[in-house]
C-alpha cells in the first residue's frame, strides 16, 4: 500500500518537470471549461443582439483567448528583474489609466470602468491597474522588508497610501468589486510580509469601516445588501438577478440539465455570459460540474502560493510577494463571483478569472498566470544551478539599507 502511494505521489510531482504542470493544467482547464460555457451563456442574446448570429461573442471570446495566450507567452519571456525595476513605471501606468478612464471613459450601466478602443471595443482599465498596484507593492516589500516588519509606518501607512488613491479613483467610477479585491490582495501581501499583527488588526477594522461608507454611500449599494439576505422579498426588482440565479442553480441539481440545455439564459438571467456565467454552468452541468470548476480553481489558487512560497525560500522576495498578490487576486475574485451567482454574497460585478466573457478580464488573468509561471521557471532554473539570486534575502534583524520606494 505504501509503494503504491509512493508511486502515486511521485507520478503526481511536479518538482523534476520543467514547469509546474499542474498550474497549466488547471489554468487551460478553466480556460476551456469557460469559452465552452461562454458559447452556452451567449448563444440566445448573440442571436437577438446580431441577427440570428449565435455565436458572436463566443468567436469574440476565443479571440480574447488567443490574445491572452500570445501575451501570455510574451510574458513568460520577460525576466521577473525586469518587473521589479520598472515597479514605480508601472504604478504611474496604473494611476494613468484610472484617471484617463474618468476622462474619456465609455459610460455603461452608470459606471465609467472601460476605456474605448477601436476593434476590440474597450479596455477595463481596473484590472491593469490591479496587477500594476501588486508589482509595485512587491518591489516596496523586496527593498524595505526590514522596516515593514519593524515599523508601522513603512509597514502599513506607507504602502497603503497608493492603494488608497486607487481606492478614490475606483469610487469615483464607481467600482466597488475591484475596491474590495485590490484592497484584500494588498493586505494579504502586508499579512504574507510579516507586518506587525495589531497594526494590521487596526488596518483591517479601518478597511472594513471604509468599505461599509463606501457600501451605504450610494442608495443602490445598500439596496444590494440589504436585499440578498431575503431576494425573493423583492424577486422582480433588487432581487431579479439572484432569484434567477438562485433558480439556475436549483434546476441543475446533481448532473445537470445538459450542455446548452439552460433555460435561465434564455433572458430571465442577466449578465449570463459575464458575471453569472457559474450560474448557468451549475445549471447545465449540475452539482458535479460545478465543484469540479471550483475545484479546478482551488488547485489554481494553491499552486500558485506553492510556486510563491518555493520562491521566498529562494531567497527571491520580489517574485514571492508578487506571486502571494496574484493568488490572492484569483482567490477573492474567484470566491466573490461565485459566492454572489450562489447567493452567499451581496450582487457585486466582478468576472470569474479566466472564465467570463471579457477581454480585459482575459487577457490580464492570462499575463497573471504566465508570471506565475515565470517565477516558478526562475525558481527551478535557481534550485538546478542554472541561474544564481539577484542578491540574498535580508534577515529580519539585518541594518536597513534604507532603500527608496
Amino acid at each position: 500500500m505504501r509503494d503504491k502511494a509512493s508511486r502515486l505521489r511521485d507520478t503526481l510531482n511536479t518538482d523534476q518537470q520543467p514547469i509546474d504542470g499542474w498550474l497549466v493544467f488547471a489554468s487551460i482547464a478553466i480556460l476551456c471549461i469557460g469559452w465552452v460555457m461562454v458559447t452556452s451563456a451567449s448563444s440566445e442574446i448573440s442571436s437577438e443582439r446580431f441577427d440570428g448570429n449565435a455565436f458572436y461573442y463566443s468567436l469574440r471570446h476565443g479571440i480574447f483567448i488567443l490574445i491572452g495566450l500570445v501575451a501570455a507567452c510574451c510574458t513568460l519571456r520577460i525576466p521577473m528583474s525586469a518587473w521589479q525595476q520598472r515597479s514605480f513605471a508601472m504604478l504611474m501606468l496604473g494611476f494613468a489609466l484610472l484617471v484617463v478612464v474618468l476622462v474619456v471613459g465609455r459610460e455603461i450601466n452608470g459606471a465609467k470602468r472601460w476605456i474605448p478602443l477601436p476593434i476590440i471595443g474597450g479596455v477595463q482599465a481596473s484590472e491593469i491597474a490591479k496587477l500594476c498596484l501588486m508589482i509595485w507593492l512587491a518591489g516596496y516589500l523586496d527593498r524595505r522588508l526590514d522596516k515593514v516588519r519593524s515599523s508601522v509606518v513603512n509597514g502599513l501607512i506607507l504602502p497603503c497610501l497608493p492603494l488608497m488613491l486607487m481606492v478614490l479613483l475606483l469610487a469615483l467610477e464607481p467600482d466597488f468589486g475591484s475596491v474590495v479585491v485590490m484592497g484584500g490582495a494588498v493586505m494579504g501581501m502586508l499579512l504574507l510580509s510579516g507586518v506587525a499583527w495589531w497594526g494590521f488588526i487596526v488596518l483591517l477594522v479601518l478597511a472594513l469601516g471604509g468599505g461599509w461608507l463606501l457600501a451605504i454611500a450610494e442608495p443602490y449599494r445598500w439596496e444590494r445588501l440589504t436585499t440578498y439576505t431575503d431576494p425573493w422579498a423583492n424577486m422582480y426588482d433588487s432581487g431579479y438577478q439572484l432569484t434567477q440565479a438562485l433558480i439556475a442553480f436549483g434546476r441543475g441539481h446533481l448532473t445537470g440539465m445538459g450542455l446548452g440545455n439552460s433555460v435561465q439564459k434564455l433572458f430571465y438571467l442577466p449578465e449570463a455570459h459575464t458575471d453569472f456565467v457559474f450560474a448557468v454552468l451549475a445549471e447545465e452541468l449540475g452539482l458535479i460540474g460545478a465543484t469540479a470548476v471550483v475545484g479546478l480553481f482551488a488547485l489554481l489558487i494553491y499552486r500558485a502560493f506553492k510556486v510563491s512560497r518555493r520562491a521566498e525560500l529562494a531567497n527571491m522576495p520580489f517574485s514571492a510577494y508578487l506571486g502571494y498578490g496574484i493568488a490572492l487576486v484569483f482567490g477573492a475574485q474567484a470566491f466573490i463571483n461565485i459566492g454572489v451567482a450562489s447567493g452567499l454574497l451581496p450582487t457585486k460585478g466582478l468576472t470569474l478569472p479566466l472564465m467570463s466573457y471579457g477581454g480585459s478580464s482575459l487577457i490580464i488573468s492570462c499575463v497573471q498566470v504566465a508570471i506565475l509561471l515565470r517565477i516558478d521557471a526562475e525558481v527551478r532554473a535557481l534550485s538546478r544551478g542554472t541561474a544564481t539570486p539577484r542578491r540574498k534575502a535580508k534577515k529580519p534583524t539585518d541594518t536597513p539599507q534604507g532603500a527608496k520606494a
